[in-house]
C-alpha cells in the first residue's frame, strides 16, 4: 500500500512536544527556586522518564492483566496481524491478549520494532473478521505514525505533577510555615497548573491521533465500513460491561480504542473523539472510495 504521511498529527505532535518542554523548564526552574535541590530534581525526573519509555509497554499489559501469545495459542490472531503489517509495511508487532470482558485493544511501544499489539477477549468474542481486522488496523496505524512513543513521553509530566500535588503536604510537614510548609504549598500549586495544562494538551493530541489512526487502519484495509461496524458494535458492547471491569481498566484510556466514558466530566474530558463523529468520517471515507 501507499502511506500518506498525517502531516496534521505530525505538526500537533510537534507542538505538543515544544508546549511540554517549555512546561519542563518552568516546572524545574520553579522547584529548584522553591528549594527543591536542582541536580536531585533532574535526575529523579530523568529516571522516571527513562523507566516510562523503557517500561511503558510491559507496565500497560501488566495494568491490563494482558500476557504475550503465541501463533499455536491465536493463530489467526495472528496470521491477521502479520498479514496487515506486512500490508503496512511494519515488522510483526508481538501480540497480546488480556482476559477481559471489556471490549478493547491497544498497541504499545517506543517503535515499530519494539510494539506490542493487544486486544481482549471481550473484543473477540463481539467483532467479526473484517471488523477485527479495522480494528487491528487502527492500531497498527498508531504504530506507524509513532504517536504511541509521544503520548508515553506527554504523560510522564502530567502524572509526575499529581504526584507532587498529591504528596506534596505530606513531605512539606503538612503546610507548617514553620517546618518550611510555604514552599511546599506553592510547589504544589505549580504543580497543580502544570498537570492541568499537560493534561488538556495530551487530551487534544490524543483526539486528533484517533482520527488519524482511523484514516491509517481503513487505508491498510481498504474498509472504511468495517471499522466503523466495529466502533459501534464496541461501543454498544461497553454498556452491558460490569462496572468493576471498566473502573480496573479506565487509567489505559488514552491508549484504548473506545474509552471508558465516566458520565458527562468524563465525556467532555475523554480522550478521544466521539464514536458518532469517528463513524460519520468513515462513511465519508467509505464514499470517497466507492467513487474512486
Amino acid at each position: 500500500m501507499k502511506w500518506k504521511a498525517d502531516r496534521g498529527l505530525q505538526a500537533r505532535m510537534g507542538l505538543t512536544m515544544i508546549l511540554l518542554i517549555a512546561l519542563y523548564v518552568v516546572f524545574i526552574g520553579v522547584l529548584a527556586y522553591m528549594g527543591v535541590g536542582t541536580f536531585m530534581l533532574i535526575l529523579i525526573m530523568a529516571v522516571f522518564m527513562g523507566g516510562q519509555v523503557f517500561f511503558s509497554d510491559k507496565l500497560a499489559l501488566r495494568s491490563m492483566g494482558a500476557h504475550e501469545v503465541s501463533e499455536e495459542e491465536y493463530p489467526q490472531l495472528h496470521a491477521t496481524v502479520g498479514r496487515l503489517a506486512q500490508q503496512a509495511d511494519l515488522p510483526k508487532p508481538t501480540i497480546a491478549v488480556a482476559n477481559s470482558r471489556v471490549p478493547n485493544a491497544f498497541a504499545t511501544g517506543r517503535s515499530p520494532s519494539s510494539a506490542t499489539v493487544c486486544a481482549t477477549t471481550g473484543i473477540m468474542n463481539t467483532l467479526d473478521q473484517e471488523e477485527m481486522e479495522g480494528v487491528l488496523a487502527h492500531e497498527l496505524a498508531h504504530v506507524k505514525n509513532r504517536d504511541v512513543m509521544v503520548m508515553t513521553i506527554a504523560t510522564f509530566l502530567s502524572t509526575l505533577a499529581f504526584m507532587i500535588v498529591r504528596w506534596g503536604f505530606l513531605f512539606g510537614g503538612g503546610g507548617n510555615r514553620d517546618q518550611g510548609g510555604a514552599p511546599i504549598i506553592v510547589a504544589v500549586l505549580v504543580s497543580l497548573v502544570v498537570g492541568v495544562v499537560s493534561f488538556l494538551l495530551i487530551r487534544v493530541l490524543s483526539r486528533y491521533r484517533e482520527y488519524a489512526a482511523d484514516r491509517g487502519g481503513a487505508m491498510i484495509t481498504g474498509r472504511p465500513s468495517a471499522l466503523a461496524s466495529a466502533l459501534m458494535k464496541i461501543d454498544n458492547g461497553m454498556a452491558r460491561v460490569p462496572d468493576d471491569d471498566l473502573r480496573t481498566q479506565a487509567d489505559m484510556n488514552a491508549f484504548f480504542i473506545i474509552p471508558i466514558k465516566s458520565g458527562a466530566i468524563g465525556k467532555l474530558l475523554s480522550t478521544h473523539p466521539s464514536t458518532e463523529n469517528r463513524i460519520e468520517r468513515l462513511r465519508e471515507m467509505e464514499k470517497e472510495l466507492e467513487t474512486a
